[in-house]
């Protein structure tokens, strides 16, 4: 008996406990599936809670819902959630009389001998420190739920936060591009009259211009940002409620009186008197009544704090989206970025390949004029002598030198050549792209 492992379940719907024998082994799902037999409530909406706020793991045994030691031998509990509830308005049925008890609240001016009255009053004892303990753990299942929506509401943060700084990245980029595409149409403008020019390539850089207009709708997050510090200002409220702490003072005060009063009983001697329940049936009737109040306080804080943690839940599929449009601006930017910058260099090395095609035709040119010149002027022999009228002629070594000058000149022509139709496929190529 003592290596059983016994787990108990509170249905925070219907406040009854549901207890199970563990089998070695078994899985969390197979405990899930006797949980929806005892209690109708599908395994697809159970959340299972510990006291901690923290979800049972489906991927661990079931024997994860036992702590070790003496406390969690007996007395452990585990809080079950219908997640497809966030009202819990009841009713709740307080835990029922014994016929005994039952007996001295029908009529509780009946005299009974003191030996019989001693045993009824056990038993009403027993019974108004069992209607505290319900509020108790009812309360602790209450609080388990709040340290669930705390742990929610710090992922909703973390993603929040994730979410601001991506918004505020992108935004970043985008002045960026816009300032730098602007520059750039300027000083394109400037160079088209005497420069390069390409209608297709001005025409990408507009709509560049305009995509990235579109992509500033992904850093509006606004609306979301405006929903979440809604939603922490209620949670903030709730965790300040007066009914987020204990309130079975009361009962506890009632719990007291009972036990006094029995004890004031079992002083008594157990003679032939009699004595009615006036007193213990009004202890009853007071506890029962101050748990009615305590509890329905207690559902309709819960029901609060289920439907805050419901709006997370709602909330984090947006912000996922949110986060994933920012991504996709991004690397749109960054990519609109990268080809336009790419464009300037092809434009850039056009330019350079027609400036330095250019000198190679003026320096060609330069060599043309200057050489027949120089190799058909006339041959002074000495000084101021009249040149030999046969000077003129070429001589065997001039001969060659003219050859050499032809050869040099048509390979300068094959090069400008070659040049010409680099650039102009170079041209091409660019307005297609």
């Amino acid at each position: 008996v003592l290596f059983l492992q016994i787990v108990h379940i509170l249905n925070m719907t219907s406040a009854k406990i549901v207890s199970f024998l563990l089998h070695p082994e078994e899985s969390l799902h197979s405990l899930q599936n006797r949980i929806e037999f005892e209690t109708g409530i599908s395994t697809g909406n159970q959340e299972l809670l510990l006291e901690t706020g923290i979800c049972l793991d489906p991927r661990k045994p079931a024997s994860q819902c036992v702590i070790d030691g003496v406390r969690g031998w007996d007395s452990y509990m585990v809080y079950l959630f219908d997640k497809s509830k966030t009202v819990y308005d009841g009713p709740f049925a307080s835990r029922s009389l014994s016929d005994c008890v039952n007996y001295i609240v029908q009529d509780s001016k009946i005299q009974l001998p003191i030996p019989q009255l001693r045993k009824v009053w056990a038993e009403a004892v027993h019974y108004v420190i069992g209607l505290k303990e319900d509020y108790s753990r009812l309360f602790q299942g209450q609080r388990a739920a709040m340290l669930s929506l705390l742990r929610y509401n710090a992922n909703l943060i973390k993603m929040k936060n994730n979410m601001v700084s991506a918004s505020q990245q992108l935004k970043a980029k985008l002045e960026f591009f816009h300032q730098s595409i602007r520059l750039d149409l300027e000083r394109y403008s400037d160079q088209m009259a005497y420069g390069i020019s390409s209608e297709k390539m001005l025409k990408a850089w507009k709509e560049m211009e305009e995509k990235a207009s579109q992509c500033a709708q992904a850093e509006d997050i606004g609306y979301l940002d405006e929903q979440i510090m809604a939603l922490h200002t209620e949670i903030v409220e709730l965790q300040k409620s007066p009914y987020a702490r204990r309130q079975g003072e009361v009962m506890e005060s009632l719990e007291q009186r009972a036990i006094d009063l029995y004890k004031q009983l079992k002083t008594r001697p157990p003679d032939h008197a009699y004595s009615d329940s006036t007193d213990m049936v009004k202890i009853i009737v007071q506890t029962v009544q101050s748990q009615d109040r305590v509890l329905k306080e207690l559902f309709g804080h819960l029901s609060k704090l289920l439907g805050c943690k419901q709006k997370i839940i709602d909330l984090l599929p947006e912000i996922e989206v949110a986060l994933n449009n920012i991504k996709e601006a991004d690397n749109s930017v960054m990519q609109m970025q990268g080809k336009r910058q790419r464009e300037i260099w092809h434009l850039l090395k056009i330019a350079c390949t027609q400036s330095s095609s250019r000198s190679l035709v003026s320096s060609s040119l330069e060599g043309t004029a200057s050489t027949p010149a120089a190799t058909w002027l006339p041959q002074s022999s000495s000084g101021n002598a009249a040149p030999h009228p046969l000077s003129s002629l070429a001589a065997p070594e001039d001969g060659e030198n003219f050859a050499d000058m032809i050869r040099e000149n048509v390979n300068y022509l094959e090069l400008f050549s070659s040049i010409l139709q680099e650039v102009k496929q170079e041209q091409n190529s660019m307005m297609v792209s």
